[in-house]
């Protein structure tokens, strides 16, 4: 039995949301592979989030991507997390940026990227693309990915 868990506080038990987006309730666990590089994705495809102007839902397939470091975020807490956005206004560009950051921030994982691919609104759509990398290797492939990022929908 793992002992690194008896401080989680989400997975397992019923969580109430909190209404808004609150970096607080992310939570982290021992990744027990440190030694190796490996890549862990999260997509959702639901995600939700509204515009800061008219208050009217945006809705996106967001994607985290990260080669973790020593922690790796709990999936229930970053659930909880995300679905903190569905009452929160925030300009697409903005939201993806503050997920980036907080999940740096709590990681400090060796490379990161956050995809947000908004529907269109307005015969437009808004597909932001964050990375980045820590050390030398890391940063070599933040700078390789953002350079072939290209946006397009496929």
């Amino acid at each position: 039995m793992r002992n690194d868990l008896n401080k989680l506080k989400a997975l397992g038990n019923s969580v109430k949301g909190t209404g808004d987006y609150d970096a607080s309730i992310l939570e982290a666990f021992a990744n027990r592979h440190p030694e190796r590089d490996y890549w862990v994705t999260f997509t959702c495809p639901e995600f939700t989030t509204l515009c800061p102007k008219t208050g009217q839902p945006d809705f996106a397939t967001l994607t985290i991507r990260y080669i973790p470091s020593k922690l790796l975020v709990e999936s229930k807490s970053l659930k909880l997390y995300l679905f903190g956005f569905r009452n929160h206004g925030d300009f697409h560009e903005d939201v993806v940026n503050v997920i980036y950051d907080d999940l740096v921030k709590l990681l400090k994982p060796r490379y990161m990227e956050v995809i947000g691919k908004f529907a269109a609104r307005g015969g437009i759509s808004i597909d932001p693309f964050v990375n980045g990398g820590t050390g030398t290797k890391y940063k070599a492939l933040a700078a390789a990915r953002f350079a072939s990022w290209n946006g397009v929908r496929g």
